[in-house]
Parts: structure tokens; sequence; C-alpha cells
């Protein structure tokens, strides 16, 4: 398990809401609605880089 861990890249929100040209705050309400996974590193969020390119891959069902 260990390492699987060491293949995973985690991403902050400040970085996420780079890649996806959204605001920090669309990144938290990803998370904590569950449609984005993240891991929660004291007061800071993590999230997968593989969670991130599929969430850009995946068509959204939801405009605007």
């Amino acid at each position: 398990m260990a390492s699987d861990l060491s293949d995973v890249r985690f991403l902050t929100v400040a970085e996420v809401a780079e890649m996806m040209r959204v605001s920090n705050m669309t990144v938290y309400r990803l998370v904590h609605s569950g449609e984005l996974p993240a891991v929660r590193f004291g007061r800071s969020f993590r999230i997968p880089e593989s969670a991130v390119a599929a969430a850009i891959e995946t068509p959204s069902s939801q405009v605007g």
C-alpha cells in the first residue's frame, strides 16, 4: 500500500483551480460535494492529480 501512495501526485486547491480555470472556491465546492476526491492534511486539502485529470476529461452535465 505504501508503494501505491508514492506513485500518487497531490495538488493544492490553488493548483487545481489554475488547471481547471476556476476559482479556489469552486474547487472547495467540488471537494465538499464529493465530486472531486481529496485528502485533508491539517487545515488544507490535497487532490490527487489523477482525479483532476478525470474531472477535466469527463463532460459535465451542468453548464454555467
